[in-house]
């Protein structure tokens, strides 16, 4: 195994908070920036809408607060919200000045950003770059961090687990650095950091149906969690109401903002139905709006509902759509004559890694930053176009204080090689797949939109069974990526579980037939603790103990 010594920093994951940590750090620090795949392939690259901020005057920072609030069901941090809402002009103007494009209402006034509206907003707040906006962001700043040169980037290598001291005989438990195997070499490198800071995304593909890239199996909650860092509201996942409905269309995302510039939510006959729901109709928070299809399609046991922008210009959905427009086309369907077949699937987690006002976790020197993280945000609901800006804020924080504090950091010990001399290959993969495609399946039927009592129990006893297979397939096999994915997944998908066994009312993205109401004496986080629910770790299996 190769150790990699001497970075100051390493920034585990490669979308908007990851890159934007690199770029905000001092440029006398050596980062080191891993990615398990390409480093442009992540939740980031995929976001279509935009990033919320306040840039019309007749808009207000109050009011961006107060629908952020709203949406978040009465479980927001006050703090979290306001430090993130505050920081939006700044952090538009910042990219603007890295050069990323935004679209203009016009060629001739290069200031005149259009703004569109989404759910839960009362005002139009959200810039963007046309329906692609996750792209433009991750390559402005993926441009700018290879004209860095004290940034090294590290390709296709999946994190294993964190190391951390406390494992090797220090009394203060703080990160060291963490594992990880190189995929195209297939061996395990060590990387060794003074300060450790988690950008992984989020768990989609913890669900059969999700919006999410193939990536986002939610390694850095797993990863923390089997550390000894407390997560929070993992029970609060965001099924994004509208995906394209095709049975080639892998998760492809119908963005928000087409309802937002009047896209209609038809059933299979073509009447409407959202003002049934909400008084905001489509433009409801994604709870609502995920719940009201939810609904109807197994009212009317129809497999998807259609979201019809037809009505407005050829020329205008071209223009504020081309990516849709074009995929849409690619399956025949063309949305500037007829509606987009829709379904919900799973896009947002909400909870994570628990982080403090300066993205600290529980572990010193380990920071968590975008939607890897609980930073108290989103509270119960994520509002549209939040999570970017989150992204860019919370990586601020984050580089602010290592910048400030890392020449007091301590020298780590060197940390132990990555023994496989007691493991073998594994000549049974198949139980790997059939165990992926398992729990991804319970957790789709028993933990999705609506939920009860006895489907969530169902889904923990089958949770169990599937995690004492993988800790033992883990602790005898060599590892590969669909290993360690799949160990990652089915520890968030217990946290998920536990965290909805918990919340005994319905609020904001949890939705249980058990307890319809919303309840005053739950209105606060669900914290899980991990000296009380994980097993010991089992990443030290593999370490030469010599």
């Amino acid at each position: 195994m190769g150790i990699i010594k001497n970075i100051d920093v390493l920034i585990i994951g490669s979308g908007a908070a990851g890159l934007t940590t690199a770029l905000s750090l001092s440029k006398n620090l050596k980062v080191m920036v891993v990615s398990k795949r390409a480093m442009a392939e992540g939740n980031t690259y995929y976001a279509q809408g935009g990033i919320s901020a306040v840039l019309d005057q007749q808009d207000s920072l109050e009011s961006h607060i107060e629908d952020t609030l709203k949406a978040g069901a009465g479980l927001c941090e006050q703090t979290a919200v306001q430090q993130v809402i505050n920081s939006g002009p700044e952090s538009i103007e910042w990219l603007i000045n890295l050069g990323m494009e935004f679209t203009r209402n016009s060629d001739q006034n290069k200031t005149d950003y259009h703004l569109t509206k989404e759910g839960g907003h009362s005002h139009r707040r959200v810039i963007h770059t046309a329906d692609a906006t996750g792209k433009a962001l991750e390559f402005t700043l993926l441009d700018n961090v290879k004209a860095r040169d004290n940034i090294e980037i590290l390709e296709h290598h999946i994190a294993i687990d964190l190391i951390t001291s406390n494992k090797l005989g220090e009394s203060q438990k703080r990160c060291l650095g963490a594992y990880f195997l190189d995929l195209k070499s297939e061996h395990v490198v060590g990387v060794q950091a003074k300060a450790v800071v988690m950008a992984t995304g989020g768990a989609g593909k913890v669900y059969l149906y999700t919006s999410n890239p193939d990536v986002a199996t939610g390694d850095g909650i797993a990863m923390a969690w089997r550390a000894g860092c407390r997560v929070a509201n993992m029970e609060f996942i965001q099924f994004h109401p509208t995906c394209l409905y095709h049975p080639k269309a892998k998760s492809f995302l119908i963005t928000e903002a087409v309802r937002g510039e009047g896209g209609i939510l038809r059933l299979p006959d073509g009447s409407r139905f959202m003002p049934n729901f909400d008084p905001q109709a489509e433009l409801a928070p994604r709870d609502i709006v995920a719940r009201a299809i939810d609904h109807e399609m197994k009212r009317l046991g129809s497999q998807c509902v259609y979201l019809d922008i037809s009505h407005r210009s050829t020329e205008f959905i071209q223009e504020h759509f081309p990516t849709i427009y074009a995929k849409c086309l690619e399956f025949g369907i063309d949305i500037t004559k007829e509606p987009i077949p829709v379904v919900p699937a799973a896009h947002y987690t909400c909870g994570g890694i628990m982080a403090d006002q300066y993205a600290q976790t529980d572990i010193k020197d380990l920071y968590a930053v975008g939607e890897v993280a609980y930073s108290g945000l989103h509270g119960a609901n994520r509002m549209a176009s939040n999570s970017l800006l989150e992204c860019l804020a919370y990586a601020k924080i984050a580089t602010t204080q290592i910048n400030k504090n890392i020449k007091n950091y301590a020298d780590a010990p060197n940390i132990p090689k990555w023994d496989e001399s007691r493991v073998t290959n594994s000549d049974e993969e198949v139980v790997v797949s059939h165990n992926w495609d398992e729990l991804r399946r319970f957790m789709w039927d028993y933990v999705g939109i609506v939920r009860t009592t006895k489907r969530l129990q169902r889904a923990k006893r089958r949770v169990n069974l599937l995690k004492h297979e993988i800790r033992e397939y883990y602790q005898n096999f060599r590892v590969t990526n669909d290993l360690l994915e799949l160990r990652n997944i089915v520890d968030v998908a217990d946290l998920i579980i536990q965290a909805a066994l918990q919340r005994k009312e319905s609020r904001g993205l949890h939705f249980t037939l058990d307890f319809p109401c919303r309840d005053k004496y739950q209105k606060h986080p669900t914290i899980l603790f991990p000296e009380l629910y994980r097993p010991q770790s089992d990443c030290f299996n593999h370490i030469d103990k010599e």
